[in-house]
């Protein structure tokens, strides 16, 4: 399994930078976690139109889902084109939330059109295209409904927290996982809403020090702020292995 960092922004977009999006490879195969703006961009830097077989959003801030707008006018008005239309996995009670948007944006059944639309469950795992398993685990992020994504080919795991404020769900999320995706916002945890919806480096640290995960990789970063001595931090293009141990 292979991880490729599309982009890896906070809310705001380092310069140059993509908002959240994460392709997961394995056996030939991609699942997106997240379509943050800029996002469609990047991908279409290595191919004509992206051919992930499946995306998978953990939560409605515009930062982790704002390109699937784009994705849809490009779906319908470019010329000469056969998209194969990717699933689209989003929490129960999402799929009447984008056709509320497709009927201010454009006409309701506007993302149906695109996307093969299919809805998870709490704590329930899904299998996607992509031929990975998916399993949705509920985080912390100020009032919003949002969650962190476990996934696994069946032999590598990888854990990603999409946003998340402070919670022993984070280490179980992550629980002897190959590699810890985990957001790392803020400089300190008091400069945060209430409640909570960000982490720091050092939480961040904490939950990977209480997880048991073999690897950690720093993300949603501002680039004002350094990461800690010898932690590694995602940038935008950035392309690691995901592989058990030995």
């Amino acid at each position: 399994m292979r991880l490729v960092v599309i982009g890896s922004s906070p809310a705001w977009p380092n310069a140059g930078g993509a908002h959240s999006g994460y392709v997961v490879e394995s056996g030939g195969r991609r699942l997106l976690l997240d379509c943050g703006p800029g996002v469609l961009a990047r991908l279409r830097e290595a191919e004509a139109w992206p051919g992930v077989e499946a995306i998978a959003i953990t939560h409605f801030h515009l930062d982790h889902w704002g390109d699937l707008v784009p994705w849809v006018w490009g779906s319908f008005y470019r010329r000469g084109h056969d998209d194969v239309r990717p699933e689209l996995w989003v929490y129960r009670g999402g799929r009447a939330f984008l056709e509320e948007l497709g009927s201010r944006l454009g006409f309701p059944d506007m993302f149906e059109r695109t996307f093969v639309l299919e809805e998870y469950d709490p704590e329930t795992r899904f299998r996607t295209a992509a031929g990975l398993e998916v399993l949705p685990v509920r985080l912390p992020h100020y009032r919003l409904e949002t969650y962190g994504f476990r996934v696994t080919n069946g032999t590598a795991t990888l854990a990603y927290t999409g946003d998340t404020g402070p919670s022993d769900r984070i280490a179980e999320l992550a629980r002897d996982a190959d590699l810890f995706v985990c957001e790392a916002t803020l400089e300190h945890g008091d400069a945060d809403g209430e409640p909570r919806g960000h982490l720091s480096a050092d939480e961040a640290l904490a939950a990977y020090a209480a997880s048991g995960a073999r690897n950690l990789l720093l993300t949603h970063r501002p680039s004002e702020l350094a990461p800690p001595d010898g932690v590694l931090l995602a940038y935008d293009g950035m392309e690691v292995d995901v592989a058990p141990a030995g």
